[in-house]
């Protein structure tokens, strides 16, 4: 699967995007040969959940799916890893984010926080775990604000295209997607510090310098 095809991108989104769809190539092929290393499994998630970002519509919320799958695969396998607790935690989140459904979405965001409860039970001393759970206090509110005007679902039904109004979506197509970058932001780039270094730790080159 070859996930660059038909994606345009900033230039300086470019050596991100190439990084994590590497990574995302490195974690599958070492899937095959152990599929019980939970610190692989979470590796894949966190790349799954970066690259979400450079998809829309049905494509973004598939990896993000696929990202939760993998991080549930792992949570299997070690149930108190505080790195993969977390990350589910931020997939979770991205996740409720993109379902326009509030009461739905709610519930997910509950069970995020949940998750970033535990991974501050396990690491007490983890200052990105204790902000990811004092932000996503604020998901829901957030949530309302976002749907009422619109943002994810317009995105979602220009992704979606076969509209009288398709010309006047791809006006806003810009905007939206910079509405979902700055909204989950804070998720997702905050996984890429937890997968760089576990990355790392795997002999995977470092990100490149931004």
């Amino acid at each position: 699967m070859d996930l660059s095809a038909g994606i345009q991108m900033p230039e300086s989104e470019l050596e991100r995007f190439i990084f994590f769809e590497q990574a995302r190539k490195t974690a599958e092929a070492s899937y095959a040969k152990n599929p019980l290393d939970a610190d692989n499994l979470t590796r894949w998630g966190g790349a799954l959940l970066e690259l979400s970002q450079f998809q829309n519509g049905p494509d973004c919320t598939k990896m993000i799916n696929d990202a939760i799958a993998r991080l549930e695969e792992a949570l299997e396998i070690n149930p108190r890893k505080p790195d993969t607790l977390w990350c589910l935690g931020n997939a979770l989140t991205s996740q409720a984010f993109l379902n326009p459904n509030f009461d739905a979405a709610s519930t997910v965001f509950k069970q995020a926080a949940q998750y970033f409860q535990k991974a501050v039970d396990e690491d007490p001393s983890n200052d990105l775990y204790h902000k990811s759970l004092e932000v996503s206090a604020k998901a829901p509110e957030l949530h309302r604000e976002i749907h009422r005007q619109g943002g994810f679902s317009q995105q979602a039904e220009a992704a979606g295209g076969g509209s009288s109004a398709s010309n006047m979506k791809g006006s806003k197509k810009k905007n939206n997607s910079d509405l979902k970058y700055d909204i989950l932001g804070w998720v997702i780039l905050a996984v890429g510090i937890v997968a760089w270094v576990g990355m790392a730790k795997s002999h995977v080159p470092p990100p490149p310098p931004r």
